[in-house]
């Protein structure tokens, strides 16, 4: 029994030893996502605003990190002709859109996703 429980406490040990490593290295998993690598986020090519008549401002959950927000912002402007930021603090995305868009257009767009649309409302453009 007591060797047992010694094997325990030495497999425990190597473990944690490892993942410091590995935390250390830049390798671990530890990010709300799931992984240790950096989502970078996908230029948008049509940056004028004058082309985006439409805007709007969704409410998103699940939004953990910095990560979540880029794979939303990624995951919105992937519509193809939208520009989306999102403000992680916030749990929004400020979206400008070439066309008229409803709330069910951004929530299919983020089904691919984790995250979830519970708000989308239209906005004035200043």
């Amino acid at each position: 029994m007591t060797t047992v429980i010694i094997l325990c406490a030495i497999a425990l040990i190597i473990y944690a030893v490892y993942g410091t490593v590995q935390k250390f290295r830049g390798k671990a998993k530890s990010s709300c996502c799931g992984t240790g690598e950096t989502v970078s986020v996908k230029n948008v090519e049509d940056t004028d605003k004058s082309h985006y008549p439409y805007s709007y401002v969704l409410q998103i959950d699940g939004m953990m990190c910095s990560n979540c927000a880029a794979n939303v912002e990624n995951a919105l402007n992937d519509m193809g002709d939208v520009w989306a930021r999102v403000e992680l603090g916030k749990h929004q995305a400020k979206v400008l859109a070439k066309h008229e868009k409803s709330g069910q257009d951004f929530a299919e767009a983020l089904r691919k996703t984790s995250y979830t649309l519970s708000g989308c409302e239209a906005d004035k453009i200043a």
